[in-house]
């Protein structure tokens, strides 16, 4: 879990200095080459190597718009990829777990059911780690096809902002470093950031009182 979400900032500022030394390589792409580099990070972002926000940032400085529809396509294969890597180092231990603990066991069974607007609130924070949170939505096996399409929506609101950002920088390294997403953008992340906390809280919160209910259903009967 630590490796998921501190990993992506440690190696990103690394490659960051590297692209600033190659410029070349991401310039003047085929349209092969870009299908390769977009097969690339979809797997470096599944692997918690470089976070989505980066992707977004390095596309649009070096591919411009031409780039965007491929930055969509590769958040959602690495969603799956990820959600596959976490099945497999899972293997149900934490449903198991879970399972000793009636109540839980519960809630999670109720978020489970709102797993559209689980999945969309989660990704819709430009501060929750992408890899981090594909492997806690994979581990409460939230159904994988809700979880490949809410991914690519709940991303899609900070991927536009980001993008856009990197297709208006001068320089790679300055933006890397300090994005300057002026008065509007701060506004926006803030913006993206209460709707996800304020949006989890009231789903935990009505998944919470739907186990009570139904509790106190049972003890009734």
């Amino acid at each position: 879990m630590a490796l998921l979400a501190v990993g992506p900032v440690l190696i990103s500022s690394t490659l960051a200095v590297v692209l600033y030394q190659y410029q070349h390589i991401l310039q003047q792409l085929t349209w092969g080459q870009m299908a390769l580099y977009f097969l690339v990070v979809s797997f470096t972002m599944a692997f918690a190597i470089t976070p989505t926000t980066f992707v977004a940032l390095i596309t649009g400085f070096y591919l411009n718009w031409s780039g965007f529809p491929g930055v969509v396509v590769s958040y959602g294969i690495a969603s799956l990829i990820g959600y596959g890597l976490a099945q497999v180092i899972d293997h149900g231990k934490l449903i198991r777990f879970i399972s000793h603990f009636e109540k839980a066991a519960a809630i999670m069974e109720e978020l489970k059911n709102q797993s559209w607007s689980l999945i969309i609130l989660t990704r819709i924070s430009p501060v929750l780690p992408f890899a981090l949170m594909t492997f806690v939505l994979a581990m409460m096996k939230v159904d994988k096809r809700k979880f490949f399409l809410a991914s690519i929506v709940g991303m899609l609101p900070r991927t536009l902002f980001f993008f856009w950002l990197g297709t208006q920088a001068q320089d790679i390294i300055a933006l890397l470093q300090n994005p300057d997403t002026g008065s509007y953008g701060r506004i926006l992340v803030i913006l993206l950031v209460l709707i996800s906390l304020l949006g989890l809280y009231f789903l935990f919160n009505r998944a919470l009182k739907k186990t009570l209910e139904k509790k106190v259903t049972q003890n009734n009967q």
